[in-house]
């Protein structure tokens, strides 16, 4: 059956999404929305979709079965609330929402209608990170104890995504929660958290560095950081990088994609992804997950299941980014097992 779709929201990143789509056998994106004209009718045209500048308009005109909302966080819980009373599944784009009480809201109204709500949260879904946690889960180095989750770049993101540098959240927001959800990915829900921040581009409002100390209830401790403000040769960017030691060995993703697994001996593979036709570099490792886990959702719908980074699943990560806030204002460790955090 030939799923048909939406995308709300034509910006920088939204194109990704539909080159992915448009890679997603028995998928059709059939309309665009977007209030700025030159954008939406610009997709519209590339990827052969009906221009719509409202949303209300489009879900009223045309016959969906989802739509994917690739919008600012300010506009999420209007649109998925409107899409849930359409009664159209929804696939949203990071972070799902400003605060916890929106990100409730947003479940509740998709849960209401019956459908099915996954948010767009793809590191997880990168084809060498994927690796390193299909090795981990496989038992590869028996069980994990430690683990470091890496994001470290001097790489210009606001060039591309001006918006960036004007909100007064940035890296937690914006990247941290990729590497939060990364970290739950691999070692397990958090019992504990503490964060620091620091803003060293002056240029920007937001924070550029964060440390995150994590106590997982599996028993892992692990340590996530990120930082725009890392200068180094050669440039990492957009790679995250792992260290996991476990009670029968180590495992490492390394900078150029290398999976390194170390036990009695050692094994190294070359988990570098695939430049999809449409992809560049240094682009690609995204540009594959996007498709990646556009395909998850879509496989998600037909078997009827809930997806692994559904709005239920996600609204734990999205706790991690307001919990690390608020740790780092307060200097305080915030205990994720409290009932406002679950």
């Amino acid at each position: 059956m030939m799923l048909k779709g939406a995308l709300i929201g034509a910006g920088f990143f939204a194109q990704n999404q539909m080159h992915g789509w448009a890679g997603i056998e028995g998928v059709e994106i059939v309309a665009v929305c977007d209030r700025d004209p030159a954008r939406r009718d610009k997709t519209a045209a590339r990827f052969g979709a009906r221009p719509y500048a409202d949303a209300a308009e489009m879900l009223a005109a045309e016959a969906l079965d989802f739509v994917d909302i690739a919008t600012t966080v300010a506009s999420h819980r209007p649109l998925v609330e409107r899409a849930a009373a359409a009664g159209v599944h929804v696939i949203c784009q990071k972070p799902f929402a400003g605060t916890m009480t929106d990100a409730r809201a947003m479940i509740a109204a998709v849960d209401t209608a019956g459908k099915t709500l996954m948010v767009h949260e793809n590191f997880r879904w990168q084809s060498a990170v994927r690796a390193a946690i299909d090795a981990l889960r496989g038992g590869a180095i028996g069980q994990p104890f430690f683990g470091r989750v890496s994001f470290r770049s001097g790489y210009d993101v606001f060039s591309g995504q001006p918006y960036l540098a004007t909100d007064p959240r940035f890296i937690i927001q914006d990247l941290g929660i990729h590497i939060l959800d990364v970290a739950r990915a691999l070692f397990g829900d958090v019992a504990t958290l503490s964060a620091t921040t620091r803003r060293i581009n002056q240029g920007i409002r937001g924070e550029d560095v964060a440390t995150m100390l994590l106590e997982h209830e599996s028993g892992v401790t692990s340590v996530v950081d990120c930082s725009y403000a890392t200068r180094r040769q050669p440039e990492t960017f957009p790679e995250t990088l792992l260290e996991i030691d476990g009670d029968g060995g180590t495992l490492r993703l390394d900078a150029g994609y290398r999976l390194v697994i170390q036990t009695a001996g050692e094994q190294v593979r070359d988990v570098a992804p695939p430049v999809l036709p449409w992809a560049e570099q240094p682009w690609h490792n995204i540009q594959e997950s996007v498709q990646i886990i556009q395909q998850h959702f879509v496989d998600c719908l037909r078997a009827g299941v809930q997806p692994e980074t559904s709005g239920h699943d996600n609204l734990k990560t999205l706790a991690l980014v307001e919990a690390a806030y608020r740790s780092a204002a307060d200097r305080t460790r915030i205990d994720m097992r409290a009932a406002e955090w679950t």
